[in-house]
Formats: C-alpha cells, sequence, structure tokens
C-alpha cells in the first residue's frame, strides 16, 4: 500500500515538472528567414529524379537494371530525410504519445 502511494506521488510530481521546461523557449524567436517553405534546389533535382522513375516503364529492364533504380532511389529518399526538410515521427512514437494523451 505504502508503495503504491510513493508510486503515485512521483509520478505526480514528474509529471508537474513538465510544463517548465516547455516555457523555456523564447517567444518570438529572431534567426527565422523567410525562405523557410522553400525547399533548396539539390532537393527538388533529386525528387524530380525520383517522380521520373516511378513514372518510367520497368518492365522492359534488367533485374540488374531495376535493382540498381532501387538503390538509387533510397540513396535519394535518405539524402531527402537528411536535409532537414519535415518531421519524421516512427508509428511506435505516435503510440506513446497517443497513450499519454489518453491517461492524461
Amino acid at each position: 500500500m505504502k508503495k503504491n502511494i510513493l508510486c503515485l506521488m512521483l509520478v505526480a510530481l514528474s509529471l508537474g515538472m513538465c510544463p517548465n521546461t516547455v516555457m523555456a523557449a523564447d517567444k518570438n524567436p529572431k534567426n527565422i528567414t523567410a525562405k523557410t517553405h522553400e525547399m533548396p534546389p539539390e532537393v527538388k533535382v533529386m525528387i524530380d529524379r525520383i517522380n521520373e522513375i516511378k513514372n518510367m516503364d520497368k518492365s522492359s529492364l534488367t533485374r540488374m537494371q531495376r535493382k540498381e533504380l532501387r538503390k538509387e532511389v533510397r540513396s535519394m529518399k535518405k539524402s531527402v530525410r537528411a536535409s532537414g526538410n519535415g518531421i519524421y515521427i516512427s508509428s511506435g512514437a505516435i503510440i506513446i504519445i497517443l497513450l499519454l494523451i489518453i491517461i492524461l
């Protein structure tokens, strides 16, 4: 019984400390550029190439050519993700966030 009360108190205290870290950011950051929504030209070229590969007729290609195309697409997708354009959240993280929201 005492153990349960102690655990509940620790959980309540730890949840009470979370809003302090959320408010630590500046309200008006000064280093925001006007081009935040514009993609770099290298990324545009890669996305165009990926779309070109998707629209290609692959039935006439050999097995090795298709394999090379897959490798090329994978490497381009990795570099686009690494460029920092977008937010990627895993499905496990989404499930944990939803569970925390439901519990609170």
